[in-house]
C-alpha cells in the first residue's frame, strides 16, 4: 500500500468526523451494513493485503468544487496524471470554462472533472464486458482497462466524459478516486495539489470547512437525474444569464429569469450557412457502426420477408425459386461484412468474446447476443437448404424460428443500446423508426434486385416489396419530421445537434432529405403504374441507398453529448480534428494522439521471429496477440 510521510499537511489528510445518514437524492450514505460480510475485505492494492483505518471505509465519498476558487492552473490535472502515469492524451481529471458576458462584466466560471463515482453508474451497466465494478470502500466506481476490449460504449452513456478511450492502446481507462490514498487517510492527488482550494474530498453532503454551499449543479454541468453523481458545488457569484462554452460543440448555457438553473440551448455561433464538409461526414470515427447497422438490418428484413413465404403467397413464388440460395448467400456475405467491420472496430478485436459477459444489464450484450443467434440461424437455415429431405427441412425450420428471434432481439437492442439520456439527439424514437425503415427499405431492395438478377420477379412479388419500401420511406420521413420539431423546441445538446445538422451539414441532410422524397415518390409511381423494369428497381435502389448511407452517417457524426466544457485546445473535438489534419499530433505534448489501436503489429511479429529464442517467441507472441 501507499506510504504515508509522517509530515503529510493538514489539507491532504481526510478528515471526516461527523456524517449525514441519506444523500441528496435520498440514497444512503453508507454502502452496505455494519454487519455485512463484505466490511473488512482488502482491496488488494498492489497485491498488499491491508485494509485502511479510515473509520469511514464504508460511506460513499465524492468531490466538492468551489468554483469561486478555481483558477484553471491545471495542477489538479497534472498531478492526477503523473500519478497515473497516464500519457499527454489521456487525462482522467479535465479542467474546462464557460465564460458569458462583455467588457467590463466579463464572468469566466472554471469546472475541474473528473469521474463523479455515480450512485447510478451507467457506464458499469452499459459495459458489456463487465469492467466496471462500484466498490463498497468508499462507493468508488472502478474500471479494469485489462478486461476492456474498447468499444467504448461507455464513454457514450456517461454524462461526464469521464471514461477515456485511449486511441493507441484501444481501451478505456478511468479515474480511480485514488482509493490507494484513501486507504491511508490522504485525499485523492488531484485534491492535494489544488493550489487555490477549490477541490475537496471526504464523504458526501459534508460541506467542507469555510464553505457555505453544496449545489448540485452549475452553469455546464449536465443534468443529475441520469446518473445521481456525488459531486457538490460552491458558486457564489450570479453568474451571466447566457454562459457560452469556448471549445467547438455550438451549445450555450441559458438561465430563466426568477430561475437559478441553467439549461442547454444551441448556440449559433457558427452562424446560418449550409455547407456539405463530406471529408467529417464521411470520415467519421463511427464508420464500422454505419456498415454495420445497414447492412445488419438490411439482412434481417430481407431474411423476415423470405420467411414468411411460408403463409405470404407472393413471397412464396421466391422462396422455390432458383434464386432463394443465392439470395441467402449473399445475404450472410452482406451481414458478415458487417460483423468484421464492427469487431474491427474495436480496440482489441480479438477479445470480442467479452461482449457477452453482461447480458443481464447492458444492451450492447443484449444486441451481440441476438445478433449472434440470428447469424448462427441463417447460417444453419442456408445450411440445411443444401439438403432435401423431410429431417432437414425440420431442422431448417428450427433454424429459421432462430435466425427470426434473433433478428427480434437483436433489433430491438440495437434501438435501445441508442436511447441514451446523455445523447439527446439519439434519445428519440425516430431512432427507432429509422432502423425500421432501412430495413424495410433496403431490405426489400435487396430482394428485388436478387428476384431481377436471377429472373425471379413477379407482378406480385414486385407489388409487396414495392408496398413494403413506401411504408418504409413514410415512415423515415415522418420520424424526421416529427424528430425536428422535438429537437427545435427541447432545452438540451440535441437543439444544438440539429443546429449542426442544418448548417456544418446542411447540404447533405437536405439532398438525403430530398432523395428520400424522390425514392418515395418513384415508388408510388412504380406501385401504381405497374413499372417493374430493371432499370426503374436500379435508379430506386440507387437513391435509397445514398439516401441511408447520409442519413446514418449524419446520425453519427452531429450527435453532441452532455459532457463538460473543455477549453479553446484542451478536450476540444474541433482541435483535435485541426491537430491530426495539420501533423500537430505527432507532438505529444499537444495532447491529441492519432488512432493507432490494433489487434497486433505485423511489425512487432517479424521482429519478435527475428531476434528471440524460440522459448521466447511463443511467450511474446502470446502477449501480441492477447494484447
Amino acid at each position: 500500500m501507499l506510504k504515508k510521510r509522517e509530515n503529510e499537511p493538514a489539507y491532504a489528510l481526510l478528515n471526516d468526523v461527523s456524517c449525514q445518514t441519506l444523500n441528496r437524492y435520498g440514497h444512503p450514505i453508507e454502502t452496505v451494513q455494519v454487519d455485512d460480510v463484505r466490511r473488512d475485505q482488502s482491496l488488494n492494492i498492489n497485491g498488499d493485503t491491508g485494509i485502511g483505518e479510515n473509520p469511514n471505509r464504508y460511506k460513499q465519498h465524492g468531490f466538492y468544487f468551489n468554483a469561486d476558487n478555481c483558477i484553471a492552473c491545471h495542477a489538479c490535472e497534472a498531478a492526477c496524471s503523473e500519478k497515473n502515469d497516464n500519457p499527454a492524451h489521456i487525462s482522467f481529471r479535465s479542467v474546462g470554462f464557460v465564460e458569458g458576458g462583455t467588457y467590463p462584466a466579463y464572468q469566466r466560471i472554471n469546472i475541474s472533472m473528473a469521474c463523479n463515482h455515480c450512485d447510478d453508474p451507467v457506464c458499469l451497466k452499459g459495459c458489456p464486458t463487465r469492467a466496471y465494478t462500484k466498490f463498497a470502500e468508499y462507493g468508488a466506481v472502478l474500471q479494469d482497462p485489462d478486461i476492456c476490449f474498447g468499444c467504448g460504449y461507455c464513454t457514450w452513456v456517461c454524462p461526464y466524459n469521464a471514461p477515456q478511450l485511449d486511441p493507441v492502446k484501444g481501451q478505456v481507462s478511468k479515474c480511480n478516486m485514488c482509493v490507494d490514498r484513501l486507504e491511508v487517510g490522504l485525499k485523492p492527488a488531484c485534491v492535494s495539489a489544488c493550489l487555490g482550494n477549490a477541490l475537496d474530498f471526504g464523504v458526501i453532503e459534508n460541506i467542507p470547512e469555510n464553505r457555505t454551499q453544496a449545489k448540485t449543479e452549475i452553469p455546464g454541468f449536465p443534468r443529475t437525474d441520469i446518473t445521481h453523481p456525488n459531486i457538490r458545488f460552491q458558486q457564489t457569484r450570479t453568474p451571466q444569464r447566457d454562459m457560452y462554452r469556448v471549445d467547438q460543440n455550438p451549445v450555450k448555457y441559458h438561465r430563466e429569469e426568477n430561475s437559478e438553473s441553467y439549461k442547454p440551448v444551441a448556440d449559433v455561433k457558427q452562424g446560418i450557412k449550409r455547407e456539405w464538409n463530406w471529408a467529417s461526414l464521411l470520415g467519421s470515427h463511427e464508420n464500422a457502426h454505419i456498415a454495420f447497422t445497414l447492412s445488419a438490418q438490411t439482412v434481417m428484413a430481407a431474411f423476415l420477408i423470405l420467411l414468411s413465404g411460408y403463409w405470404f403467397e407472393p413471397v412464396t413464388s421466391f422462396q422455390s425459386s432458383h434464386a432463394m440460395l443465392p439470395g441467402l448467400l449473399l445475404m450472410f456475405v452482406l451481414i458478415s461484412f458487417g460483423l468484421f467491420k464492427l469487431n474491427m472496430h474495436l480496440g482489441k478485436p480479438q477479445r470480442f468474446y467479452r461482449g457477452f459477459y453482461n447480458l443481464r444489464h447492458s444492451p450492447v450484450s443484449r444486441e451481440i447476443a441476438g445478433v449472434s443467434a440470428f447469424y448462427t440461424g441463417l447460417l444453419g437455415y442456408i445450411f440445411f437448404a443444401l439438403f432435401d429431405n423431410s429431417y432437414t427441412q425440420v431442422l431448417q425450420l428450427l433454424c429459421a424460428g432462430v435466425g427470426a428471434l434473433g433478428a427480434g432481439f437483436g433489433g430491438y437492442f440495437m434501438y435501445k443500446l441508442y436511447r441514451i439520456e446523455a445523447r439527446p439527439f439519439w434519445n428519440h424514437w425516430y431512432t427507432a423508426a429509422s432502423f425500421c425503415a432501412t430495413g424495410l427499405v433496403l431490405g426489400s431492395l435487396l430482394l428485388t434486385i436478387i428476384a431481377l438478377v436471377f429472373s425471379s420477379m413477379t407482378v406480385a412479388f414486385g407489388e409487396a416489396l414495392l408496398s413494403m419500401i413506401s411504408i418504409g420511406l413514410v415512415l423515415e420521413l415522418t420520424g424526421l419530421f416529427a424528430h425536428a420539431r422535438s429537437l427545435q423546441s427541447s432545452s438540451s445538446e440535441g437543439a444544438a445537434s440539429l443546429y449542426l445538422q442544418t448548417t456544418r451539414y446542411g447540404n447533405a441532410y437536405w439532398l438525403r432529405n430530398g432523395l428520400l422524397v424522390l425514392a418515395l415518390l418513384l415508388t408510388i409511381y412504380m406501385l401504381f403504374s405497374s413499372n417493374h423494369t430493371a432499370l426503374a428497381y436500379s435508379v430506386l435502389t440507387v437513391i435509397a441507398l445514398v439516401s441511408h448511407i447520409l442519413g446514418r452517417a449524419l446520425f453519427y457524426v452531429v450527435v453532441i453529448p452532455t459532457t463538460m466544457p473543455g477549453a479553446f485546445f484542451w478536450k476540444n473535438q474541433g482541435f483535435v480534428e485541426h491537430a491530426r489534419e495539420v501533423g500537430l499530433a505527432d507532438m505529444p505534448q499537444i495532447g491529441v494522439a492519432y488512432e493507432r489501436h490494433h489487434a497486433f503489429d505485423i511489425g512487432e511479429l517479424l521482429e519478435t521471429i527475428k531476434t528471440t529464442t524460440m522459448k521466447q517467441k511463443f511467450a511474446q507472441l502470446r502477449s501480441i496477440f492477447t494484447g
